[in-house]
């Protein structure tokens, strides 16, 4: 399984992003093989308009089974990522990507829509 985190940092320790869009890093934990990779997004900063769908863009390239954020992904961003069998949970902003994992691990996450 391939999850998807949100973040402001690169690696367990660093906090959701609370933003989708906007993120600065997109992290894929892949289960199978326990690897950890970071997308920098932080170029996405200086985009006027268009950032959640562009950043959903790059999340459906990943292939991801799970996302999990902060506040979740708008509207635009939201009808790109319903056309993947993609589970989405969201609140997850103030944890470290670590404690999310956790909290998605034993169901103490919201779903999102």
């Amino acid at each position: 399984m391939k999850i998807i985190f949100t973040s402001s940092g690169e690696g367990w320790d660093a906090k959701i992003d609370p933003r989708f869009g906007r993120t600065d890093f997109i992290l894929l934990y892949n289960e199978e093989t326990d690897e950890l990779s970071s997308i920098d997004n932080r170029e996405i900063q200086g985009v006027a308009h268009g950032a959640g769908p562009k950043t959903a863009e790059k999340i459906f390239n990943l292939g991801a089974d799970v996302l999990i954020t902060g506040n979740g992904p708008g509207g635009n961003a939201a009808s790109i990522l319903s056309k993947m069998p993609l589970r989405i949970y969201i609140k997850a902003s103030g944890m470290t990507i670590r404690e999310a994992y956790e909290a998605y691990k034993n169901n103490k996450l919201t779903k999102g829509a």
